[in-house]
């Protein structure tokens, strides 16, 4: 497929070794299991670049694996290029957010930026909250977020919501 038959995603959250990776993880797992590979392309990126070249959080890879996910992807931060490369830009929270539409130069790009929890379709939260510094239950909470929230984005990108 070329280009243009693709739709492209991108995750992004603070520094990109927890949510995003995951969200793009999560996403990854359920195109292959929809035999989606060619039309779908996933990546994430950071508004920071504190951990470029990292790969995702120990705890969080850890408890990805316990639901069997391979969260490998290495950390990158976000640059403007990315809005000429990607169709939908997928803030984790309201700061991310803000952050994204302040990069955006156009109305076009501004319209790729959307959030998360849009796309979520069980739960309230109004963000994806940041794990790094909470426990086992944090972590949790946020791949509970996010399997849900990437089930919801999954039936969008194919029309069916």
């Amino acid at each position: 497929m070329g280009r243009k038959d693709k739709i492209r995603v991108l995750f992004v959250c603070l520094g990109n070794i927890c949510r995003s990776p995951a969200a793009e993880g999560i996403l990854k797992k359920l195109i292959a299991e929809n035999s989606l590979d060619g039309a779908i392309e996933v990546n994430s990126a950071g508004m920071s670049a504190w951990h470029e070249g990292e790969l995702p959080d120990s705890r969080m890879r850890a408890h990805g694996r316990l639901r069997g996910y391979d969260f490998c992807s290495r950390s990158r931060p976000f640059n403007s290029l990315d809005f000429e490369r990607f169709d939908y830009i997928i803030a984790m929270d309201e700061s991310n957010y803000a952050d994204l539409l302040s990069f955006a130069m156009t109305d076009e790009e501004k319209t790729k930026v959307r959030r998360m929890t849009d796309f979520s379709t069980r739960y309230t939260h109004d963000h994806i909250p940041d794990p790094y510094y909470s426990g086992d239950s944090g972590f949790e909470l946020v791949l509970d977020l996010l399997e849900d929230a990437c089930a919801g984005l999954l039936k969008f990108l194919r029309g069916e919501i």
